[in-house]
């Protein structure tokens, strides 16, 4: 079956660093791009990052980009999100997501897959 494992969640003061990891199986690793996604309580799923099927183009949101960094490693079938200089608005479930369609990059139902999600908080 298909399965996304989110892990290296945890908790880190403002300005930490945290890398987590997305171990996927189940099906054709390098056919689809990657996502990660975060929710925090009471807020919508909202997007964070994705990357082409290669590695070779990403996109960030506002929020994070120059902050944050996605890799893939399409041997292992892992994704990564390095998160550096994190703040409290950063605190939040994140969730590793697989698409297969060549468009649509920012919304929930653009996504085929998911996982479970891992938490991250960060304290003041």
């Amino acid at each position: 079956q298909v399965q996304l494992v989110e892990s290296g969640g945890g908790l880190v003061q403002a300005g930490g660093s945290l890398r987590l990891s997305c171990a996927a199986s189940g099906f054709t690793f390098s056919g689809y791009a990657m996502g990660w996604f975060r929710q925090a309580p009471g807020k919508a799923r909202e997007f964070v990052t994705t990357i082409a099927r290669s590695g070779g183009s990403t996109t960030y949101s506002d929020s994070v980009k120059d902050r944050f960094a996605i890799s893939r490693d399409n041997a292992k079938k892992m994704v990564y999100l390095q998160m550096n200089n994190l703040k409290p608005e950063d605190t939040a479930v994140y969730y590793c997501a697989a698409r297969r369609a060549y468009i649509g990059t920012y919304y929930e139902r653009d996504y085929d897959y998911w996982g479970q999600g891992t938490q991250v908080t960060v304290s003041s």
